[in-house]
């Protein structure tokens, strides 16, 4: 029974479920290591994603010989760049586009209780609850809808500021891009020569995940705010770059991004005119239709192979663990985890037909 794989499996899960128990237990040993991976993680995360859309850039000088330092200081050259052209360029107009949309609110507000009211006066069988209802939503309509835009747009300077003013970010990326290559020798280094070769082939497979994720989704979510930029600009959608900012933004999360990116839009334009309302949707579609048929094959792939109803789960479940962190990095930690047991399992049954060969 011992050799029996149903048997060994759930031998691994009790055995993980000790292992959790027993952390859990001896938290106060754990507890500062945690607080030390927690003060380190966001300058490692940001330098990584600037690792991987960074790459590209110094694998390039790397075939015309050029030193690695030098390719280093060209890559944080660009970034300085890409950096003072946001600041100088983008910023101003986004912030004075925010500022009239938050200023604006009170006027939206006001018509939107005058198109209630209406709405009411012209209703005669309307049911109690919904009137009350209905009654409720218009006192506090305005408390509801600057909470909304908190919600939408209030964390993005903060995140965007947080992550890139840390000072750490830029040393952890010099050396990521000086020594990356010396990463999976050194890890490698203290295993015999099959399971250093194993280990290193999982690694390779981790960096294509990663690779892919990470380069594919930025550059998605680029395009898709460039097409619906352009397309607000044709429609004439007031807040046009700041929208459009939002919505580039929002479209990092997978799947559900695009549809939290035109909520304001949506808004926006139907208090501009209700039919403007139609055409942010028209916009978003066909923008999402280049982006799902051109873009996401080309630049993405189907490396992930992440099914549509999995993403949504994960990204459920961690926004209501670990909130909007949690909804950022729920599904690249998915693929990663799942690159990590597709390779063991692979290894596990090639063994076994292995041993079987061995016998025949």
């Amino acid at each position: 029974m011992v050799k029996k794989r149903w048997f060994q499996t759930l031998t691994l899960f009790i055995m993980i479920f000790l292992l959790i128990l027993l952390i859990s237990a001896t938290n106060f040993i754990f507890d500062p290591i945690f607080k030390y991976i927690g003060a380190v993680a966001i300058p490692i995360i940001g330098a990584g994603v600037l690792f991987y859309l960074t790459k590209p850039i110094v694998r390039i000088l790397d075939k015309y010989k050029v030193h690695r330092v030098f390719s280093i200081i060209i890559v944080f050259l660009v970034i300085s760049l890409v950096i003072y052209l946001i600041a100088t360029y983008i910023a101003p107009i986004a912030q004075k586009q925010f500022g009239n949309l938050i200023d604006n609110i009170p006027k939206m507000v006001e018509a939107a209780q005058e198109l209630i009211t209406y709405w009411q006066s012209n209703q005669d069988m309307l049911p109690v609850e919904i009137e009350n209802t209905l009654n409720n939503i218009t006192s506090n309509l305005q408390t509801y809808i600057e909470a909304t835009m908190t919600f939408l747009f209030g964390f993005i300077g903060q995140l965007i500021g947080f992550v890139f003013a840390l000072v750490l970010v830029p040393f952890f990326l010099f050396f990521m891009l000086k020594d990356g290559e010396k990463f999976a020798p050194f890890v490698t280094q203290i295993f015999s020569e099959k399971k250093a070769k194993n280990l290193k082939n999982l690694l390779h497979k981790l960096d294509e995940t990663l690779t892919s994720y990470i380069q594919g989704q930025l550059l998605v979510s680029f395009a898709i705010g460039v097409l619906l930029f352009i397309g607000y600009l044709i429609i004439n959608l007031e807040y046009a770059l700041t929208l459009a900012l939002f919505g580039m933004i929002m479209c990092v999360i997978p799947f559900i991004g695009p549809f939290i990116s035109v909520v304001p839009a949506v808004i926006v334009g139907f208090f501009q005119d209700p039919i403007m309302a139609v055409w942010v949707g028209v916009i978003m579609i066909i923008a999402q239709q280049i982006e799902g048929n051109f873009i996401s094959p080309n630049v993405m792939g189907r490396a992930l192979q992440l099914h549509p109803l999995t993403i949504i789960t994960i990204i459920l479940a961690a926004g209501s663990i670990a909130g909007f962190l949690g909804i950022l990095f729920a599904v690249p930690f998915y693929a990663v985890a799942k690159t990590i047991i597709v390779h063991f399992y692979q290894t596990y049954v090639k063994a076994q037909d292995d041993s079987k060969d061995a016998l025949i």
